[in-house]
Formats: structure tokens, C-alpha cells, sequence
């Protein structure tokens, strides 16, 4: 059942209202320099096929480019601080921070050699990152089969798994509670200028034409569907991603840091079970309502490299799976921000590439920070930006999983 708008003209129109949707909606309502409006346009407001439901809620600061580990250590410190930054809220809960880490293991020169490089940058931006040898990976994990491993990096300090539904859910209901209006509907079609240097006003599926001042695309793995409606094409598509949640008949005697082996299967502690993860073997975008598993790729994949490097997974049993989408920038796999180069009022939020939770708390600052000075105020995003998308100047970025 959609809904009609309560007004005929908002400041700011957010298209998608997931993770990154109400990241800059409740960012924009914390920035004492805004008092705009806010639309919210959210086509199913269950979120039953979103990526913010799907996603593992990961956090790293093992990046190679700088400004990634930047936006994850703000990450951590939200998560840390997240009553706090909610303006001490005593209805909001602590989040917590999982620190058992990840785990890059090398299984040639080339890759340890990136791994050391890594480490370099994530320590001189204060990341707690360590280098290691094969022997110290061994005495500090004796179960993995570290047979053709020579190096590895992890990192203890404000990495690994932290509750991103809770700060979904609470940017979401803050917002409301703000004002920002959250609307079951569709955003269909987008009216430009004259000059097609403005999105002017947006369509909705139930047939109100909405003037704008901003657009922002907050569409997840939809956003190219979005950007069309405004002339602009994005390399963004869906692409599968899996999970599976398992038992292990005889569990490991600490926690499984998340462990990305050679194979790209990766691996961690999840509560009393484990869970793991992969693209599938071919990797081409889907259809945007595709969540069809292909249940041999436990057998045939994932069940084989969990055994083969950790003997004591040998016994496992699959517990729960699924498939979600990530929003996959075939670009450079990072996240495209900013405003359009020629639409100067359409703002992306888009192609995480699986970044995307452990990305929000910083990216949405951000991106409240653009709308509202035109300019960021706290961590400079603009190697994010669309316009490098038309210059075909990629975002290198070497830890992309």
C-alpha cells in the first residue's frame, strides 16, 4: 500500500531508505546548520530483500588506500560511542564492538609483500594491524592448517563484527522522531530544468509530483535504476553474495578471527556457530529479485576449504543460508559519492561493494556535510566522488573482498 506525501515540496529527497538512506537522513537532522525537510522514499519499508538485512555487519580497518581505514576507525568509534553520538539517549542501547579481527592469509610473496605494505599505511593512521609470520600465526591460532600460508596481517583493535541493525533501526526511528518523513512509495520518474542542471521534482509510483532541492540515491544494489531517471548512468549492478551459518561437532577454544584464505572463502566466530561466506564462482550481475541459492557451492566450495584449514571443521553442520545482493561498483568496487557533474543537485550514495555497513556512520556524515556546505567538514570524501567515474580514474583500492 503506498502513501501519499504530506507536502508538495521537501528540501531534500532521499530515494531508498536502508542503511545509507537513513545513515544521511539522521545525519542531516544532527547538523546544527540544517533545517531543511526531508522525504524518505522507501519502496519496501520490511527491507526483506535489502542488503542492509542480508549483510554480515563486518567492520576492518585493514584497507590499502588511507581515507577507507579513516572511514572505518570512525566507524568503530561511533559503534564505541553510539549512545553518545544519539545525543545520550537512555532509550538507546550500547552497540557492541567484536574485536577478534581479521585475518589476510598469504599464500604466496606477492600478496605477503601487499599485506606488509598494508600494514605500513594502517599503522601510520594508528591502526593496531600486525604483520606475521607463519610461525606467529601458529602459536596464536594452533587450529588453522597453515601448510601453504607464509605470511598473514590482523589486527585486534576495533575490527570485526559489531550489531549494524541496531544503528539502522535507531537512525531510522531518531529520524522520525526528527521530523524526517518516511514515505511507502516508489520514486518512478525525475523532471530536470530547462538547462538539465537540476533534478526539479520527482514522480512517485502513486502519481504525486514532489519539487526537490536535493536528490539523493540511496538505492543500494538499485542505484543505476535511480540514476536513470535523471540521465546519469552509474556501474552499478547486483551481484550475488552468500552466507551459511554452521555448528562445528568440536568448537575451536577461542574466537575465529574473520579469516579471508587464499581461496576467498572467508570464515569467522559467530556467536556459538560459525559463518561463512563467498562470491560464487562466476560472478555476473543478477536480476534485482533473484535471491535463488546454489546450494552446491557448500558442498563443492566452501565445506572443503573450511575442513582443509581447519581440521576440526572437518565435522561441521549447515545450520542456515542465504543470498544477498551487494551493490557492486564493476568500476573500481568503491563507493561513489558526491554530486553529479552535470545534475549539480543529484547526490550518489552508492556501489559499496560490500563496504557499505562499516562505511555508514562516516559516508553519511559526509554526505550531510555536502548538502548542507557544499563542502565536508570533518573527513575529506571527495576521492570518492562520481566525477572520477567519467575521467576513468580508478579509487585503487588492493583489500577489496
Amino acid at each position: 500500500m503506498t502513501q501519499a506525501p504530506s507536502q508538495s515540496s521537501y528540501d531534500v529527497v532521499i530515494v531508498g531508505g536502508a542503511m545509507f538512506g537513513s545513515s544521511v537522513a539522521w545525519f542531516l537532522t544532527d547538523n546544527p546548520d540544517f533545517d531543511g525537510s526531508i522525504l524518505v522514499v522507501e519502496r519496501d519499508p520490511t527491507y526483506e530483500f535489502a542488503s542492509t538485512s542480508h549483510t554480515n555487519s563486518c567492520m576492518r580497518q585493514q584497507f590499502s588506500a588511507e581515507i577507507n581505514v579513516k572511514v572505518s576507525q570512525f566507524a568503530a568509534e561511533y559503534v564505541k560511542n553510539f549512545r553518545t553520538f544519539m545525543g545520550d539517549d537512555p532509550r538507546v542501547p550500547h552497540p557492541r564492538l567484536q574485536s577478534y579481527g581479521y585475518m589476510y592469509l598469504a599464500d604466496n610473496d606477492d600478496f605477503a609483500a601487499t599485506l606488509r605494505e598494508s600494514q605500513r599505511i594502517q599503522a601510520a593512521c594508528g591502526a593496531g594491524t600486525k604483520h606475521m609470520t607463519r610461525d606467529e600465526i601458529a602459536a596464536a591460532y594452533p587450529f588453522y592448517n597453515l601448510d601453504d600460508i607464509i605470511a598473514a596481517n590482523h589486527n585486534l583493535v576495533d575490527e570485526g563484527y559489531f550489531d549494524g541493525a541496531t544503528l539502522f533501526d535507531w537512525w531510522k526511528r531518531a529520524a522520525r522522531e526528527r521530523g524526517v518523513e518516511y514515505l511507502t512509495n516508489e520514486v518512478i520518474a525525475m523532471n530536470r530544468n530547462a538547462a538539465n542542471s537540476r533534478v526539479e521534482s520527482v514522480i512517485l509510483k502513486s502519481g504525486e509530483v514532489v519539487s526537490c532541492g536535493t536528490v539523493v540515491n540511496a538505492s543500494g544494489p538499485r542505484a543505476v535504476l535511480t540514476s536513470r531517471m535523471a540521465g546519469i548512468e552509474i556501474p552499478v549492478e547486483p551481484r550475488k553474495r552468500y552466507t551459511f551459518i554452521f555448528e562445528a561437532e568440536n568448537p575451536l577454544d577461542r574466537d575465529l578471527p574473520l579469516t579471508i584464505d587464499p581461496s576467498g572463502v572467508h570464515m569467522r566466530t559467530d556467536g556459538t556457530y560459525y559463518l561463512a561466506g563467498c562470491p560464487p564462482d562466476e560472478d555476473p550481475a543478477v536480476e534485482y529479485d533473484d535471491f535463488v541459492q546454489d546450494h552446491s557451492l557448500w558442498e563443492n566450495k566452501v565445506w572443503p576449504v573450511l575442513a582443509t584449514r581447519i581440521p576440526q571443521f572437518e565435522a561441521i553442520k549447515l545450520r542456515n543460508s542465504w543470498v544477498g545482493h551487494y551493490a557492486y561498483n564493476t568500476f573500481d568496487q568503491n563507493a561513489i559519492l558526491g554530486p553529479h557533474t552535470e545534475v549539480e543537485n543529484f547526490i550518489f550514495v552508492n556501489g559499496f561493494s560490500g563496504h557499505g555497513f562499516q562505511q555508514s556512520p562516516a559516508m553519511g556524515r559526509g554526505t550531510a556535510e555536502w548538502i548542507t556546505h557544499g563542502t565536508y567538514r570533518s573527513l575529506d570524501l571527495t576521492p570518492f566522488h562520481y566525477d572520477r567515474i567519467e575521467k576513468g580514474a580508478k579509487f585503487v583500492e588492493k583489500a577489496v573482498i
